[in-house]
């Protein structure tokens, strides 16, 4: 692996710092649990907003339609950057010795992200987190009910809709995120292989830390510091549409009762604390465990996302198809 240091351009450099890596995706696959873990680390920098999703927009400033659906929403008053000196300024209170760094899922899926960060950090470092497809999109799909980015709660129903339209446009196609290998060529197109790192989000669960050790190893930052193992952003279905009705309002400041509440909030607790709060509101009084899907409607999703699965064991040059239970499917 090339031990070539992570700078920005001087382009950049003018303006101010630029990230010297980024984790891109997917959705549901471990991406919270590695920005939390990683930023822990005193040689790293991530700052406060998880999901800036700078990249990969239009020039008018809109996002992609297929890469640009909010399955999280920015919570207690958060704004996403609109500019690119707002985006660099996200990154302004890292040490000049730290690695810089923002996990943005919808990267991965976007048709330009790679192109856009790689004309502004051509050095970076990239770390993608796959998760075999059923699995991914159910548990994106009550992601989003949650959100209430989606109403159809039926997670069949949703799929063969192929996700609701807004303004005139479709913005939640899921199955164009099951095309796994498009998604990594669009790196490999414009990073060298030794600066992309492709995890499997089977083997992040069962060894949170040789995961991480094998990103702080990409970063070429101390390796062998003690790693604090967590999960966060867990799979759950609302266990009360009424009770998840009015935590939504409550995070997105709807209504004058939910404003002033937000308000209160966001003037009393730093945003860490806010998102910590929501979070317990959210398992263990609002949410329960996802129910498993039907067994029908996985053996139909299984046969239907066998050829990308098979495809992307091909180009990691790994038995995916054994690992997730597609090599027996008839």
């Amino acid at each position: 692996m090339s031990s070539k240091p992570l700078a920005p351009t001087d382009a950049a450099q003018q303006i101010g710092r630029v990230p010297d890596f980024f984790i891109v995706g997917h959705h549901k696959s471990g991406t919270t649990a590695m920005y939390e873990m990683l930023r822990r680390h005193p040689q790293i920098y991530m700052p406060e907003m998880k999901e800036p999703e700078y990249f990969g927009r239009t020039r008018s400033g809109r996002r992609e339609v297929l890469s640009g659906a909010k399955e999280h929403r920015p919570t207690f008053g958060e704004t996403r950057p609109q500019t690119y000196e707002e985006y660099l300024s996200l990154f302004a209170a890292a040490a000049p010795d730290q690695r810089v760094g923002e996990a943005s899922p919808s990267y991965l899926r976007s048709l330009t992200a790679a192109r856009d960060i790689a004309a502004v950090a051509p050095d970076a470092r990239i770390v993608a987190i796959l998760r075999e497809p059923v699995s991914f999109l159910y548990s994106l799909h009550l992601q989003m009910v949650r959100n209430h980015v989606q109403g159809e709660l039926d997670f069949g129903k949703a799929l063969a809709g192929e996700g609701i339209a807004r303004d005139g446009e479709r913005v939640h196609r899921y199955s164009d995120r099951i095309c796994y290998v498009a998604q990594l060529r669009r790196y490999h197109d414009v990073f060298s292989s030794d600066q992309i790192l492709v995890l499997i989000y089977d083997d992040f669960r069962a060894d949170n830390e040789t995961a991480v050790r094998s990103v702080l190893s990409l970063l070429d930052v101390e390796v062998d510091r003690p790693i604090e193992q967590l999960e966060a952003n867990p799979t759950m279905a609302p266990r009360s549409k009424y009770l998840d009705a009015w935590l939504f309002a409550l995070r997105s400041g709807r209504g004058p009762v939910s404003r002033s509440v937000k308000a209160a909030v966001k003037a009393l607790m730093p945003r860490r604390t806010q998102r910590k709060l929501v979070r317990t509101v959210q398992r263990n009084i609002a949410y329960a465990g996802a129910p498993a899907l039907p067994q029908d409607l996985t053996l139909e999703l299984r046969k239907r996302f066998k050829p990308e699965v098979v495809a992307l064991s091909k180009y990691l040059d790994r038995d995916l198809v054994g690992m997730w239970g597609y090599d027996d499917l008839r």
